[in-house]
C-alpha cells in the first residue's frame, strides 16, 4: 500500500499554523509579582475579572520553597517550622494514657474471643 504523502499521519491536507482567530479567545489577565525573603521574584497571572480578594496575598516560591508576598521591601517570613511527627505522636495528642490502655485491652479481648481463648 502506498503512502498518501502526508508527513504527519492523521493530518489533513493544508493543515498548518492557522491564525490566532482559530485558536480561541485569550482572556484579559493581570500579572502579579511576589517576592520571597531571598529576593526571588515569582510572577503569577490571573484573569482580569477575578476579584482582588480572590488573588492570594502569598504564594510559595518554586525556587526557594519560602513564602512570597506582594511587598518587595517586606517579604513574609517563614512560619515556625513544625518538626515531623510520627503517627504515634498524633495518636498520643488525641488519647490519654488511660484511654490508650483501655483501647488496647478491648482490642486484646476481641482477639482472644476470635481465637477462642477468652
Amino acid at each position: 500500500m502506498a503512502s498518501g504523502g502526508s508527513a504527519i499521519r492523521g493530518s489533513r491536507v493544508g493543515a498548518g499554523p492557522m491564525g490566532e482567530q482559530d485558536r480561541g479567545y485569550h482572556a484579559e489577565r493581570v500579572t502579579i509579582s511576589y517576592w520571597d525573603a531571598l529576593g526571588n521574584e515569582v510572577v503569577r497571572h490571573f484573569a482580569a475579572n477575578v476579584p482582588d480578594e480572590e488573588i492570594p496575598e502569598t504564594v510559595d516560591s518554586p525556587s526557594s520553597g519560602l513564602p512570597a508576598g506582594r511587598d518587595k521591601a517586606d517579604p513574609p517570613t517563614v512560619a515556625k517550622l513544625e518538626p515531623y511527627k510520627t503517627h504515634l505522636a498524633y495518636v498520643k495528642e488525641r488519647r490519654s494514657e488511660e484511654e490508650a490502655a483501655q483501647l488496647l485491652e478491648e482490642a486484646l479481648q476481641q482477639l482472644r474471643v476470635r481465637r477462642g481463648k477468652a
